[in-house]
């Protein structure tokens, strides 16, 4: 079997519980060496054999992988994150199914929780923003029609910007072309999401570019946008008071139905329940 795993964020104690046992159990294990913490292979036995993805290709990594499997030793694929989020394990999965190879998916923090959790902030505030794009500028790797970041940046949505830290003056003016973000609105650039060197850098989008040169970020950053990072915002619906829950009655008038969209679903349950 090959297992996928979330390696998590960075921090060690990321990793998952299942995680952490697949890697302590694997008898072969592939890492994103460029990428994941090496403290997590200290969870591996003696006897696993270790091979650094940084430096291999894809045919690579699946010859390995197939010969691992046909001598029935469990393997495990090591991914930054989550491997769901710029992973690029479809594709090794796509020729594990073509060898007819068994494996599954353990997932993990991405490093967009790792960097909320730095900035601590809510990507997902009442009357703020309610959507999270996750994204790249377009480099080596194209993007679809439609997805170019000033299209995106017209939605003035929570925007996660990965792998785009070398090119932080394209991706202000991209953010700034979309229309909906002004030179105020304010940004975040966060290095290294929850490791021991990790490092926060707020600003607005009109000094983005100005902040990573000063700080001397190129790699290895999320760039976070949007209103929820500063300002007000309106309370949750779901611990008001005046809000019927499948689990708690209104002390006060509920509110109209519709008010709330976003917690539709909540008052409907709870008009069930009656």
């Amino acid at each position: 079997m090959i297992h996928f795993v979330g390696a998590g964020s960075g921090a060690p104690d990321l990793i998952t519980v299942r995680g952490q046992r697949l890697l302590s159990e694997a008898d072969v294990v592939i890492w994103a060496g460029s990428l994941v913490n090496p403290q997590l292979l200290e969870a591996c036995k003696p006897s696993c054999a270790i091979h650094d993805s940084a430096r291999m290709t894809l045919e690579q990594v699946i010859e390995v992988m197939a010969a691992a499997d046909a001598e029935g030793k469990e393997v495990v694929r090591l991914h930054t994150g989550d491997p769901s989020i710029y992973g690029a394990h479809r594709e090794q999965m796509d020729e594990l199914d073509r060898l007819g190879i068994s494996y599954d998916v353990c997932p993990g923090v991405s490093s967009f929780c790792g960097a909320a959790a730095a900035l601590r902030a809510e990507f997902t505030l009442p009357g703020v923003s309610q959507s999270v794009i996750l994204t790249r500028l377009e480099g080596r790797t194209p993007k679809p029609a439609g997805e170019a970041t000033r299209d995106l940046a017209a939605h003035g949505a929570t925007t996660v910007v990965f792998l785009s830290a070398s090119m932080l003056d394209k991706l202000q003016a991209e953010l700034l072309a979309g229309g909906a973000y002004t030179p105020d609105t304010p940004a975040a650039i966060v290095y290294k999401a929850t490791w021991p060197d990790e490092r926060v850098l707020r600003c607005t989008v009109g000094t983005l570019a100005q902040t990573g040169a000063d700080n001397g970020i190129c790699l290895t950053a999320l760039v976070v946008v949007g209103g929820v990072l500063a300002g007000p915002h309106d309370r949750s619906k779901l611990y008001d008071p005046t809000f019927t829950t499948l689990f708690r009655k209104a002390s006060h008038a509920a509110p109209a139905r519709g008010e709330a969209p976003g917690d539709a679903c909540v008052a409907d349950d709870a008009d069930n329940d009656n």
